[in-house]
């Protein structure tokens, strides 16, 4: 088996090997994406991981808020260059500024992107600075973190979750960036790239860049341009990025057939945001890296506004404590667009794999702590899932050693106390994927009014199962009580196909 999986990985090697080397022979059509290929693992997994690993850089980090007109306009250049990337290999990426001097960018697995405000102010043009972000969002598309990480390798997702729930120390995030080249530390995060990777970042910036109405010849001239000012230690972006070699020579062949273009070099937007960020206060690598010590700049951030909001994700905070909320109800919605399609496919959440309805979302959890949700769109209202599943875990706090009834009353404790969810029966045993968990009615108040505009009851099933390291993975199956019947078969499904 590891002589196969060997093989594989050399094949693939290979035909990455030939795919690069093709692109560079001259082409007399317009450029196309390359196939990203598969890695091992799947595209929830990168997300989620992205998501956390951002919300540490805003702990980091002193970021801008979301208001101001460099992530502005920023986001808006984001955009334009991602409308460029087919439908199906494209990423949910979100675009921030961090407010350091130095010039530097990079993006997380699942299309967190965070761009140093030195890097605004060092381009020449809005070519240039298309070109530092097309080559970043090239990682991402090329999946390049996640190819630096088997799928054995892979520890559980879920664990990184429990740690904030109830006092677990897991190192299921560090870990996981670990093993995929990211390292955290008090300068944010730092990728490690292979000279390989940035090749095909380069090749693959180059076609955003073509197809976005820029020359990607400007990105050759920014990353030479920063090679000439090195007259001690490298510019931050090239010591995390190593020099694949002429890149320059690289791109100016990749480009030289292309058909041509009416290229757009600059903008009045761009010149007057780069004028803005040059009176932005920014700080220094070595500021920031003592500022993260003394936790400076999750203060600032708080203060200034700058909340960690991924875009892509339904803003919701269905913790541990509540899967409904005692908000005053929303209008009904559809049945039909929240009932669950018959085909079902995998979800992989690390240490657990779960078939879910083809029409439902795997939502992420914006910080440890918070739940993960498998829902409709319609059926998330504000900070509250009406339909669906919460999944989280929880593990006892200082290494203690308690039995799946004891965290069980103690999870039903603490969701009883927040006022909003009551027990209606006992706990009683249940065997899901060879352990034996806890099954548990209980009831609550829907998020969604019934078709009369009235307050509605809600039955939420919660599915306790033990671990062997002494955590608890948890599952609450929510619909209001009236039409919960026409879930449970689903629900019960998705609770069959579970796999740790």
């Amino acid at each position: 088996m590891n002589i196969n999986r060997a093989a594989a990985r050399q094949l693939s090697w290979m035909l990455a090997l030939l795919l690069l080397a093709s692109s560079a022979y001259p082409q007399s059509t317009t450029p196309e994406f390359p196939n990203p290929g598969k890695v091992g693992m799947s595209g929830d997994q990168q997300r989620q991981l992205g998501l956390q690993a951002a919300a540490q850089v805003y702990k980091q980090m002193p970021v801008l808020p979301d208001n101001s007109p460099e992530t502005q306009y920023i986001r808006q250049l984001g955009q334009k260059l991602v409308a460029t990337i087919p439908p199906e290999y494209s990423w949910p990426f979100e675009f921030h500024v961090v407010a350091q001097k130095e010039i530097n960018a990079f993006a997380l697995p699942g299309g967190p992107m965070f761009i140093n405000i030195g890097t605004i102010t060092a381009a020449a043009n809005e070519a240039q600075l298309a070109g530092v972000m097309a080559h970043e969002m090239s990682h991402v598309y090329m999946q390049h973190s996640a190819k630096q990480a088997s799928k054995a390798e892979t520890t559980g997702l879920l664990a990184g979750l429990a740690g904030a729930v109830l006092g677990a120390t897991t190192g299921g995030l560090v870990g996981q960036l670990g093993q995929m080249g990211i390292q955290m530390g008090a300068q944010g995060l730092m990728l490690k790239y292979s000279r390989t990777d940035e090749s095909q970042a380069d090749a693959v910036g180059a076609v955003i860049m073509y197809k976005a109405g820029y020359n990607p010849q400007a990105m050759a001239d920014f990353f030479k341009a920063l090679e000439s000012q090195n007259t001690g230690a490298p510019p931050q972006w090239l010591s995390d990025h190593p020099n694949p070699g002429n890149r320059e020579a690289a791109i100016e062949k990749e480009i030289r057939n292309w058909p041509p273009e009416n290229y757009q070099t600059n903008s009045a937007a761009f010149q007057k945001v780069q004028s803005q960020a040059a009176t932005v206060r920014a700080y220094t690598a070595q500021e920031i890296a003592q500022g993260a010590q003394s936790g400076q700049w999750a203060a600032l951030n708080q203060k200034n506004g700058a909340v960690f909001r991924p875009n892509a994700a339904v803003p919701v905070n269905a913790s541990a404590r509540a899967p409904a909320s005692a908000a005053p109800a929303a209008a009904a919605v559809s049945l039909q667009s929240v009932l669950p399609s018959q085909r079902l496919v995998t979800a992989d959440l690390g240490r657990m794999k779960i078939s879910r309805p083809e029409n439902w979302q795997v939502v992420t959890p914006r910080q440890q702590g918070e739940s993960l949700m498998i829902a409709p769109q319609s059926g998330v209202m504000g900070n509250a899932v009406g339909y669906g599943v919460v999944i989280n875990a929880v593990a006892p706090a200082n290494g203690q050693r308690l039995s799946i009834d004891e965290i069980t009353a103690q999870l039903v404790q603490d969701m009883e106390a927040s006022g909003e969810v009551q027990s209606v029966g006992q706990a009683q045993p249940i065997m899901v994927a060879g352990v034996q968990g806890r099954s548990l009615p209980m009831q609550s108040k829907s998020p969604f009014s019934d078709a009369n505009g009235h307050q509605q009851a809600e039955r939420d099933w919660m599915v306790t199962l033990p671990q062997r390291d002494g955590s608890v993975i948890f599952l609450v199956f929510v619909a209001p009580q009236s039409e919960f019947a026409r879930f449970q078969p689903t629900y019960e499904s998705m609770l069959k196909s579970v796999q740790f």
